[in-house]
């Protein structure tokens, strides 16, 4: 068990220790969070769980940096443009919290590559921008038994869950299309946006780590950043999900 490093990481969290307490502080120090997508949404959530101390971050994004992607992507820069977007990420949070350990992949999410990320991990925040790629890291977490806050936005709506395997409704419960119309690029993002579903994503995974407060497990919740109309909804497992239900099993 890694201890918190004495006085420094103890000064260096001292505001949160108000909240979390030393006990709060020791779980997330060793806690493993993976953060599949590293853009607007993940990447936000990336930076927050490293300054709050996140022990270990697992993270996976292909690709390198293009100019569209700064309107949101707050680890990556103009001096960064055409460098390969995971490395750049994983240099940012080492910047921000040397006491994080970051491991990262320069890859899509695919079920038999993923895997071993998702093992290592105690809870998943899923960040990705397309529907395969969800609908893969939804049945490995399921498949681990691993806890998956499901975060998304649209133009300026934001949808938060978290899902427990075997408890809540996992995506395929919610989403059971396996092929939904969808513009893996197109669809409108702005930075603000993203950057509360980051923030709220990495809130959801703080509180399932430490235990403060109450999570969005089995709960659906929807904000609009354009007017701050919220509301929430009980959701529940589909038993003949292809996923995560009967109609899953062999």
């Amino acid at each position: 068990m890694e201890q918190l490093a004495g006085g420094a990481e103890l000064e260096r969290y001292a505001r949160q220790l108000k909240l979390l307490g030393e006990d709060g502080q020791q779980a997330l120090k060793e806690a493993t969070v993976m953060v599949a997508g590293i853009g607007g949404l993940g990447g936000t959530a990336a930076l927050y769980l490293a300054a709050a101390g996140v022990g270990r971050l697992i993270l996976a994004h292909e690709g390198i940096i293009l100019p569209p992607d700064l309107n949101r992507q707050i680890l990556m820069d103009s001096g960064s443009l055409g460098m390969e977007r995971i490395s750049t990420a994983a240099a940012q949070l080492k910047r921000l919290n040397p006491h994080v350990e970051i491991e990262g992949y320069n890859a899509r999410i695919e079920y038999e590559r993923a895997k071993p990320w998702v093992e290592n991990a105690d809870i998943v925040i899923d960040a990705r921008y397309d529907f395969p790629e969800r609908y893969a890291l939804n049945r490995l977490c399921v498949d681990t038994s691993t806890p998956m806050v499901e975060a998304a936005m649209y133009g300026f709506e934001i949808s938060l869950t978290t899902i427990l395997p075997g408890q809540t409704p996992c995506l395929e419960c919610l989403y059971p299309d396996v092929q939904p119309q969808w513009e893996p690029f197109g669809f409108p993002v702005l930075g603000a946006t993203s950057g509360i579903a980051g923030c709220l994503a990495a809130l959801e995974a703080v509180k399932w780590i430490t235990g403060v407060g109450t999570t969005y497990a089995g709960v659906m919740h929807r904000f609009s950043s354009l007017d701050f109309a919220c509301y929430s909804v009980t959701i529940t497992r589909n038993p003949n999900c292809a996923c995560c239900g009967e109609g899953g099993k062999p």
